[in-house]
């Protein structure tokens, strides 16, 4: 049986990835889109990174497929994308997906938002649906 952190590790070995302490110089570029990976129950007891774009784990390769009826325009828009849940692993394998689907400038948080909130990274609350 392959092991989830040998799956994590094959992806990092792949992928751009750094901690959160270092991705924050990312934050708020135009150019730059943040993607929250985690479950809306973790955003709402956690809050999440100002601006960050929501997409559950389980849409994101609908979401990121022009072709897919669920496709997304944040995933055609040519931003570098940085990835980021709750301790990094789901990010990297997520990072890896989206590259291997042809997504180009993806990268992820290895330490995830646990470690944006220890480095002191701005937090805010779940955007409200309207």
């Amino acid at each position: 049986m392959k092991r989830a952190k040998d799956m994590v590790a094959e992806a990092n070995a792949v992928i751009e990835h750094a901690p959160a302490a270092e991705m924050m110089a990312l934050h708020g570029h135009e150019d730059v889109t943040f993607v929250d990976l985690r479950d809306p129950r973790e955003l709402e007891r956690e809050g999440m990174i100002p601006g960050a774009f929501h997409c559950p784990r389980g849409m994101l390769e609908f979401w990121i497929d022009p072709e897919s009826p669920y496709a997304k325009p944040q995933f055609q828009s040519g931003n570098r994308f940085v990835f980021y849940c709750a301790s990094g692993w789901r990010s990297a394998l997520s990072a890896r997906v989206a590259q291997e689907m042809g997504l180009t400038g993806v990268s992820h948080i290895d330490d995830g938002f646990t470690g944006w909130k220890k480095a002191g990274g701005p937090v805010g609350e779940k955007p409200r649906k309207k």
